[in-house]
């Protein structure tokens, strides 16, 4: 999701071998857990996410000690 293109549901299923409701659902906890997360069209029509490669809000992004 960090791409340029950002990534498909296709490539996020492929990627991660879970089905399609599940990769929607951690793209909703990704949100709740407050990482900013584009939606936008690729050429082909298709939805795609991306998630800022400078995005600092999520949790992973905090440092620990």
């Amino acid at each position: 999701m960090r791409r340029k293109n950002g990534a498909t549901l296709d490539d996020m299923v492929a990627a991660t071998e879970w089905l399609p409701h599940t990769t929607r659902a951690a793209l909703t906890g990704l949100r709740k857990r407050a990482y900013a997360i584009e939606k936008g069209k690729n050429p082909k029509g298709k939805t795609v996410y991306r998630i800022s490669a400078e995005d600092r809000s999520g949790p992973a992004a905090q440092q620990i000690g």
